[in-house]
């Protein structure tokens, strides 16, 4: 008993910790922001040279090209002079997990998945914790939105659109209960060695039966929902807004045959709004998802082949391929490392351009494009009057990292603090072992 109450105070302890681990989020913005003289990324193609975008009570409410400033009233504004700067929308990160798991090793941080095969009514929103160090040390690279997915099963749960600088997920949240995630079951699957099976790619002999139990699942789902509901079942209630289109139906396939079934069961099924995640091999059939309105969110592009007789750099080529053939696509972060590897999200966008894309072309894959198939590009993705006052300023390419150096960063026109935890770790240390900083 003793024991049990050593354990449980230590675990207490711990999650406390972890729970106070972000700066107060910012103040609500009081006075007209002008930011002078940037380079301005749109997000939607566009650049505007020498601009003037200001900030009014957490919107745009104008951008400008030159110095025409004649009317303005720049001298009741905060001006930041940005001249040789860029300014870029912040970047949405689609399909992450930010926020919900803070230390692996601590059970008592991890909300990633829940037991079960089928949870559409399992809502990441609901453990997504807004005080995560993780999210904090997103912002210095101009990541400053994302897609919050559940994990786990055949059916993930539903996912939620947050903005990083908040006190709790209810301050947090964008777009709340967005859509509904599943892993479609593998055409192919890999022998078990440790069961003596040859390790090679062989066709999955169950696949048949799990597309059945998907399929059933829905169909029971429609008609529960179609009837008189004696009782209350929450699974069947959450994928109601899939078959009313009030919510995307974000489907987890690689293969070319399994992307094929996944859009023919989807529109079987009589869901509007269909996503492609990961989709690995969505080049082979781009026309395929262009004719049905299919719009994808492409796999981590820092990856390699999944296949011996791939191309080396068929990762680094994949978002050119299906951009070409009039695709939708967005670039997410998830595998390995994901919540970590999520502040590089502008970096796999650079990389697409040393494979073809424009810069522009490549940005849209992070800003106005994923904001598109999230459904909040009515507020969020592009630099345009009336939308959002979510942006940064960067001293250089915000694609480059060598050059990427945020300067200033606003959510809703809120200037945000970008110190986090890296950045504390650095300066006391220096400080300790008397290095100077360099920028």
């Amino acid at each position: 008993m003793k024991n049990s109450k050593y354990i449980y105070t230590l675990l207490t302890l711990v999650c406390f910790s972890l729970g106070i681990a972000q700066q107060t989020p910012a103040p609500e913005q009081t006075r007209d922001i002008a930011i002078v003289g940037a380079t301005a990324h749109i997000g939607d193609g566009t650049v505007v040279e020498n601009s003037m975008i200001i900030l009014s009570n957490g919107k745009i409410s104008r951008v400008l090209e030159g110095n025409n400033n004649d009317g303005l009233g720049l001298q009741s504004m905060d001006v930041i002079e940005a001249k040789g700067k860029h300014v870029y929308p912040g970047f949405i990160v689609a399909n992450g997990t930010l926020g919900l798991v803070e230390v692996d090793a601590v059970k008592a941080s991890n909300d990633l998945s829940e037991l079960g095969a089928f949870n559409p009514h399992i809502r990441s929103i609901i453990a997504y914790n807004a005080e995560s160090k993780v999210v904090e040390s997103m912002r210095p690279n101009g990541v400053l939105l994302g897609q919050v997915v559940p994990r786990g099963g055949r059916i993930t749960g539903t996912s939620s659109v947050v903005q990083y600088d908040a006190w709790n997920w209810e301050d947090a949240v964008v777009k709340m209960d967005d859509g509904i995630h599943i892993n479609w079951p593998n055409s192919f699957r890999r022998g078990r060695w440790w069961l003596g099976e040859d390790p090679g790619l062989k066709p999955n002999k169950d696949y048949a039966k799990e597309v059945k139990e998907l399929t059933d699942y829905f169909n029971e789902s429609k008609s529960y929902n179609k009837g008189n509901k004696p009782e209350v079942h929450l699974p069947f209630e959450a994928m109601a807004g899939l078959f009313d289109g009030t919510k995307r139906l974000y489907i987890n396939v690689d293969d070319e045959k399994g992307i094929t079934d996944a859009v023919n069961f989807a529109k079987s099924q009589g869901v509007e709004h269909v996503t492609i995640v990961g989709a690995y091999e969505a080049h082979k059939v781009a026309d395929f998802l262009k004719n049905n309105n299919i719009s994808v969110f492409l796999r981590r592009v820092h990856s390699r082949p999944n296949n011996e007789d791939d191309d080396y750099d068929t990762p680094f080529k994949l978002a050119k391929h299906l951009v070409d053939a009039g695709v939708l696509v967005a670039l997410e972060p998830s595998g390995q490392m994901e919540r970590m590897n999520s502040r590089n999200l502008p970096f796999y966008a650079g990389t697409t351009v040393a494979y073809g894309l424009s810069k522009e072309q490549a940005l849209q894959l992070i800003t106005s494009n994923p904001a598109k198939i999230l459904g909040i590009d009515d507020r969020f993705g592009t630099l345009e009057e009336g939308k959002s006052a979510t942006l940064f300023i960067s001293e250089g390419d915000a694609l480059d990292m060598r050059t990427n150096k945020v300067t200033h960063a606003f959510i809703d026109g809120r200037q945000l603090s970008l110190e986090t935890h890296q950045t504390e770790l650095a300066k006391r240390y220096s400080d300790k072992y008397n290095i100077e900083l360099k920028d």
